[in-house]
Protein backbone atom coordinates (compact mmCIF):
# COMPACT_ATOMS: atom_id res chain seq x y z
CA UNK A 1 0.00 0.00 0.00
CA UNK A 2 1.42 3.36 -1.07
CA UNK A 3 0.48 6.64 0.57
CA UNK A 4 0.16 9.79 -1.57
CA UNK A 5 3.46 11.31 -0.45
CA UNK A 6 5.29 8.06 -1.19
CA UNK A 7 4.42 8.09 -4.91
CA UNK A 8 7.58 9.99 -6.06
CA UNK A 9 9.77 7.53 -4.15
CA UNK A 10 7.91 4.57 -5.64
CA UNK A 11 8.37 5.98 -9.13
CA UNK A 12 12.14 6.19 -8.68
CA UNK A 13 12.27 2.71 -7.16
CA UNK A 14 10.39 1.44 -10.23
CA UNK A 15 13.03 2.97 -12.49
CA UNK A 16 15.75 1.39 -10.37
CA UNK A 17 14.21 -2.05 -10.79
CA UNK A 18 14.03 -1.53 -14.56
CA UNK A 19 17.71 -0.57 -14.68
CA UNK A 20 18.73 -3.55 -12.57
CA UNK A 21 16.69 -5.86 -14.80
CA UNK A 22 18.30 -4.34 -17.89
CA UNK A 23 21.75 -4.96 -16.42
CA UNK A 24 20.84 -8.58 -15.61
CA UNK A 25 19.36 -9.31 -19.05
CA UNK A 26 22.05 -7.67 -21.20
CA UNK A 27 25.65 -6.59 -21.27
CA UNK A 28 24.75 -2.93 -20.86
CA UNK A 29 26.83 -1.30 -18.15
CA UNK A 30 24.56 0.73 -15.88
CA UNK A 31 26.50 0.47 -12.63
CA UNK A 32 27.13 4.19 -12.28
CA UNK A 33 23.55 5.08 -13.16
CA UNK A 34 22.21 2.54 -10.65
CA UNK A 35 24.47 3.89 -7.89
CA UNK A 36 23.40 7.46 -8.67
CA UNK A 37 19.72 6.52 -8.64
CA UNK A 38 20.09 4.61 -5.36
CA UNK A 39 21.73 7.67 -3.83
CA UNK A 40 18.92 9.89 -5.15
CA UNK A 41 16.25 7.56 -3.73
CA UNK A 42 17.94 7.50 -0.32
CA UNK A 43 18.18 11.28 -0.24
CA UNK A 44 14.55 11.70 -1.32
CA UNK A 45 13.43 9.32 1.42
CA UNK A 46 15.34 11.25 4.05
CA UNK A 47 13.88 14.57 2.88
CA UNK A 48 10.34 13.19 2.58
CA UNK A 49 10.15 11.49 5.98
CA UNK A 50 11.95 14.31 7.79
CA UNK A 51 9.33 16.83 6.61
CA UNK A 52 6.07 14.94 6.99
CA UNK A 53 2.98 16.90 7.96
CA UNK A 54 1.05 15.85 11.03
CA UNK A 55 -1.67 14.28 8.89
CA UNK A 56 0.91 12.27 6.97
CA UNK A 57 2.25 10.87 10.24
CA UNK A 58 -1.31 9.92 11.16
CA UNK A 59 -1.52 8.05 7.86
CA UNK A 60 1.75 6.23 8.60
CA UNK A 61 0.51 5.26 12.06
CA UNK A 62 -2.44 3.50 10.40
CA UNK A 63 -0.46 1.70 7.71
CA UNK A 64 -1.92 -1.84 7.51
CA UNK A 65 1.55 -3.39 7.34
CA UNK A 66 2.76 -1.85 10.61
CA UNK A 67 3.51 -4.34 13.40
CA UNK A 68 0.70 -4.67 15.93
CA UNK A 69 0.82 -5.54 19.63
CA UNK A 70 1.09 -9.32 19.24
CA UNK A 71 3.74 -8.88 16.53
CA UNK A 72 5.89 -6.93 19.00
CA UNK A 73 5.25 -9.32 21.87
CA UNK A 74 6.02 -12.42 19.80
CA UNK A 75 9.12 -10.74 18.38
CA UNK A 76 10.47 -9.48 21.70
CA UNK A 77 9.49 -12.22 24.13
CA UNK A 78 11.32 -15.55 24.28
CA UNK A 79 8.24 -17.02 25.93
CA UNK A 80 4.70 -15.64 26.03
CA UNK A 81 1.63 -17.03 27.79
CA UNK A 82 -1.54 -15.15 26.92
CA UNK A 83 -4.15 -14.78 29.66
CA UNK A 84 -7.85 -14.31 28.98
CA UNK A 85 -11.00 -12.85 30.49
CA UNK A 86 -11.98 -10.19 33.01
CA UNK A 87 -13.63 -12.74 35.36
CA UNK A 88 -16.89 -10.82 35.08
CA UNK A 89 -18.27 -10.63 31.53
CA UNK A 90 -15.97 -12.29 29.05
CA UNK A 91 -12.76 -12.13 27.07
CA UNK A 92 -12.35 -8.97 24.98
CA UNK A 93 -10.35 -9.86 21.86
CA UNK A 94 -9.38 -6.22 21.28
CA UNK A 95 -7.29 -6.25 24.47
CA UNK A 96 -4.56 -8.86 24.82
CA UNK A 97 -2.09 -9.59 27.58
CA UNK A 98 -0.04 -12.13 29.42
CA UNK A 99 3.33 -13.02 30.90
CA UNK A 100 6.35 -12.88 28.62
CA UNK A 101 10.09 -13.21 29.07
CA UNK A 102 12.28 -10.46 27.65
CA UNK A 103 16.03 -10.31 28.22
CA UNK A 104 15.74 -13.02 30.86
CA UNK A 105 13.14 -10.98 32.79
CA UNK A 106 9.44 -11.77 33.19
CA UNK A 107 7.15 -8.94 32.10
CA UNK A 108 3.39 -8.52 31.95
CA UNK A 109 2.53 -7.38 28.41
CA UNK A 110 -0.82 -5.68 27.80
CA UNK A 111 -2.05 -3.95 24.66
CA UNK A 112 -4.76 -3.32 22.10
CA UNK A 113 -4.65 -5.65 19.12
CA UNK A 114 -5.82 -4.83 15.60
CA UNK A 115 -6.09 -7.33 12.75
CA UNK A 116 -4.00 -7.83 9.63
CA UNK A 117 -7.00 -8.66 7.42
CA UNK A 118 -10.75 -8.03 7.38
CA UNK A 119 -11.65 -11.18 9.31
CA UNK A 120 -9.06 -10.48 12.01
CA UNK A 121 -10.10 -6.83 12.27
CA UNK A 122 -13.70 -7.87 12.90
CA UNK A 123 -12.56 -10.48 15.42
CA UNK A 124 -10.47 -7.85 17.25
CA UNK A 125 -13.21 -5.19 16.94
CA UNK A 126 -10.73 -2.98 15.04
CA UNK A 127 -8.65 -2.53 18.21
CA UNK A 128 -11.51 -0.86 20.13
CA UNK A 129 -11.90 -2.50 23.56
CA UNK A 130 -15.14 -2.87 25.48
CA UNK A 131 -15.29 -2.33 29.26
CA UNK A 132 -14.33 -5.97 29.86
CA UNK A 133 -11.14 -5.30 27.92
CA UNK A 134 -10.07 -2.58 30.34
CA UNK A 135 -11.13 -4.75 33.30
CA UNK A 136 -9.05 -7.60 31.89
CA UNK A 137 -6.10 -5.22 31.58
CA UNK A 138 -6.51 -4.13 35.20
CA UNK A 139 -6.78 -7.74 36.37
CA UNK A 140 -3.49 -8.52 34.64
CA UNK A 141 -1.82 -5.43 36.12
CA UNK A 142 -2.88 -6.51 39.61
CA UNK A 143 -1.61 -10.02 38.89
CA UNK A 144 1.74 -8.55 37.84
CA UNK A 145 1.85 -6.50 41.05
CA UNK A 146 1.13 -9.62 43.11
CA UNK A 147 4.15 -11.40 41.63
CA UNK A 148 6.33 -8.24 41.50
CA UNK A 149 6.53 -8.28 37.70
CA UNK A 150 6.89 -5.02 35.68
CA UNK A 151 4.11 -4.01 33.29
CA UNK A 152 4.60 -3.03 29.64
CA UNK A 153 1.59 -1.67 27.76
CA UNK A 154 1.45 -1.26 23.98
CA UNK A 155 -1.15 1.28 22.84
CA UNK A 156 -2.74 1.19 19.39
CA UNK A 157 -6.42 2.08 19.28
CA UNK A 158 -8.77 4.48 17.46
CA UNK A 159 -10.60 4.70 20.80
CA UNK A 160 -12.61 2.64 23.24
CA UNK A 161 -15.66 1.01 21.61
CA UNK A 162 -18.44 3.67 21.58
CA UNK A 163 -21.41 1.30 21.28
CA UNK A 164 -24.51 1.50 23.47
CA UNK A 165 -23.79 -1.90 25.03
CA UNK A 166 -20.30 -0.75 26.04
CA UNK A 167 -21.74 2.30 27.78
CA UNK A 168 -24.37 0.15 29.50
CA UNK A 169 -21.60 -2.08 30.89
CA UNK A 170 -19.68 0.91 32.26
CA UNK A 171 -17.10 1.95 29.69
CA UNK A 172 -16.33 5.27 31.41
CA UNK A 173 -16.10 3.68 34.85
CA UNK A 174 -13.78 0.93 33.62
CA UNK A 175 -11.34 3.42 32.08
CA UNK A 176 -11.52 5.75 35.09
CA UNK A 177 -10.75 2.89 37.46
CA UNK A 178 -7.75 1.92 35.37
CA UNK A 179 -6.40 5.47 35.60
CA UNK A 180 -6.72 5.47 39.38
CA UNK A 181 -5.24 2.01 39.87
CA UNK A 182 -2.33 2.50 37.46
CA UNK A 183 -1.14 5.52 39.44
CA UNK A 184 -0.74 3.29 42.49
CA UNK A 185 0.83 0.17 40.95
CA UNK A 186 3.92 -0.76 42.96
CA UNK A 187 5.73 -2.30 39.99
CA UNK A 188 7.47 -0.41 37.14
CA UNK A 189 5.12 0.53 34.29
CA UNK A 190 6.32 1.39 30.78
CA UNK A 191 3.75 2.50 28.17
CA UNK A 192 4.45 2.73 24.45
CA UNK A 193 2.20 4.19 21.74
CA UNK A 194 2.94 1.94 18.75
CA UNK A 195 0.26 3.26 16.39
CA UNK A 196 -2.86 5.26 17.17
CA UNK A 197 -3.37 6.70 20.63
CA UNK A 198 -6.89 8.07 20.70
CA UNK A 199 -8.77 9.49 23.65
CA UNK A 200 -9.55 7.62 26.87
CA UNK A 201 -9.31 4.37 24.97
CA UNK A 202 -5.56 4.88 24.84
CA UNK A 203 -5.20 6.59 28.22
CA UNK A 204 -6.89 3.63 29.93
CA UNK A 205 -3.63 1.68 29.73
CA UNK A 206 -1.18 4.59 29.39
CA UNK A 207 -0.43 5.75 32.96
CA UNK A 208 3.20 4.80 33.48
CA UNK A 209 6.61 5.70 34.85
CA UNK A 210 7.79 6.00 31.25
CA UNK A 211 5.44 6.90 28.40
CA UNK A 212 7.08 6.54 25.00
CA UNK A 213 5.92 7.05 21.42
CA UNK A 214 7.18 5.49 18.23
CA UNK A 215 8.29 8.15 15.76
CA UNK A 216 5.32 7.90 13.37
CA UNK A 217 2.46 7.63 15.85
CA UNK A 218 -0.09 10.04 17.28
CA UNK A 219 -1.62 10.63 20.71
CA UNK A 220 -4.61 12.91 21.22
CA UNK A 221 -7.95 13.38 22.93
CA UNK A 222 -9.67 13.02 19.55
CA UNK A 223 -8.85 11.84 16.04
CA UNK A 224 -8.37 14.43 13.26
CA UNK A 225 -11.49 13.17 11.46
CA UNK A 226 -13.70 13.43 14.53
CA UNK A 227 -12.30 16.85 15.37
CA UNK A 228 -13.01 17.97 11.81
CA UNK A 229 -16.57 16.66 11.94
CA UNK A 230 -17.25 18.56 15.18
CA UNK A 231 -15.69 21.88 14.17
CA UNK A 232 -16.53 21.94 10.46
CA UNK A 233 -19.36 19.38 10.21
CA UNK A 234 -17.23 17.50 7.66
CA UNK A 235 -14.22 15.17 7.51
CA UNK A 236 -12.77 17.29 4.69
CA UNK A 237 -10.75 19.40 7.15
CA UNK A 238 -8.94 16.52 8.86
CA UNK A 239 -5.53 17.81 7.75
CA UNK A 240 -6.17 21.21 9.34
CA UNK A 241 -7.49 19.45 12.44
CA UNK A 242 -4.33 17.35 12.70
CA UNK A 243 -2.20 20.50 12.55
CA UNK A 244 -4.29 22.19 15.24
CA UNK A 245 -4.27 19.17 17.54
CA UNK A 246 -0.44 18.92 17.55
CA UNK A 247 -0.67 15.18 18.06
CA UNK A 248 2.68 13.82 16.82
CA UNK A 249 5.42 12.32 18.96
CA UNK A 250 7.51 15.49 18.63
CA UNK A 251 4.56 17.65 19.69
CA UNK A 252 3.82 15.41 22.67
CA UNK A 253 7.41 15.45 23.86
CA UNK A 254 7.64 19.25 23.56
CA UNK A 255 4.46 19.55 25.63
CA UNK A 256 5.91 17.25 28.28
CA UNK A 257 3.17 14.65 27.80
CA UNK A 258 5.50 11.78 26.86
CA UNK A 259 8.99 10.94 28.06
CA UNK A 260 10.67 9.89 24.84
CA UNK A 261 10.48 8.99 21.16
CA UNK A 262 11.54 5.64 19.74
CA UNK A 263 13.14 6.00 16.31
CA UNK A 264 11.56 4.04 13.45
CA UNK A 265 13.33 2.68 10.35
CA UNK A 266 13.39 5.16 7.46
CA UNK A 267 9.95 5.00 5.85
CA UNK A 268 8.15 3.73 8.94
CA UNK A 269 7.97 0.65 11.16
CA UNK A 270 6.29 -1.38 8.40
CA UNK A 271 9.34 -1.13 6.12
CA UNK A 272 11.51 -3.19 8.51
CA UNK A 273 9.38 -4.79 11.27
CA UNK A 274 12.21 -6.97 12.62
CA UNK A 275 14.47 -3.97 13.12
CA UNK A 276 11.62 -2.04 14.75
CA UNK A 277 10.97 -4.90 17.17
CA UNK A 278 14.65 -5.07 18.15
CA UNK A 279 14.81 -1.29 18.63
CA UNK A 280 11.77 -1.33 20.90
CA UNK A 281 13.11 -4.32 22.84
CA UNK A 282 16.39 -2.50 23.52
CA UNK A 283 14.49 0.62 24.61
CA UNK A 284 12.23 -1.34 26.96
CA UNK A 285 15.08 -3.24 28.59
CA UNK A 286 16.91 0.02 29.26
CA UNK A 287 13.80 1.67 30.76
CA UNK A 288 12.98 -1.36 32.93
CA UNK A 289 16.54 -1.48 34.24
CA UNK A 290 16.43 2.20 35.19
CA UNK A 291 13.05 1.86 36.92
CA UNK A 292 14.05 -1.27 38.83
CA UNK A 293 16.67 0.78 40.67
CA UNK A 294 14.02 3.18 42.06
CA UNK A 295 12.16 2.20 45.27
CA UNK A 296 8.44 1.52 44.74
CA UNK A 297 7.15 4.39 46.89
CA UNK A 298 9.45 6.87 45.18
CA UNK A 299 8.42 5.55 41.77
CA UNK A 300 4.72 5.99 42.59
CA UNK A 301 5.34 9.53 43.86
CA UNK A 302 7.24 10.46 40.70
CA UNK A 303 4.48 8.96 38.55
CA UNK A 304 1.79 10.99 40.30
CA UNK A 305 3.85 14.20 40.20
CA UNK A 306 4.56 13.77 36.48
CA UNK A 307 0.93 13.46 35.46
CA UNK A 308 -0.26 16.10 37.97
CA UNK A 309 2.07 18.65 36.38
CA UNK A 310 0.61 18.16 32.91
CA UNK A 311 -1.40 21.11 31.69
CA UNK A 312 -0.39 23.28 34.65
CA UNK A 313 0.76 26.80 33.75
CA UNK A 314 3.44 28.21 36.03
CA UNK A 315 3.61 32.01 36.45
Amino acid sequence: MLLDFEQPIAALEGKLLEMQKLAADSDVEVGEAVAALEKRIKQLKKETYANLTRWQRVQLSRHPDRPYTLDYIEGMADKFVELHGDRTVGDDKAMVGGFGEIGGQTVMFIGQQKGHNTKQRQYRNFGMPNPEGYRKALRLMKLAEKFNVPVVTLIDTPGAFPGLEAEERGQGEAIARNLKEMFMLKVPVVCVIIGEGASGGALGIAIGDRVLMLENTWYSVISPESCSSILWRSWDYKEQAAEALKLTATDMQKAGLVDGIVKEPLGGAHTDPERMVETLKTTLLKALKELAAVPAEERISQRIDKFSAMGVVME
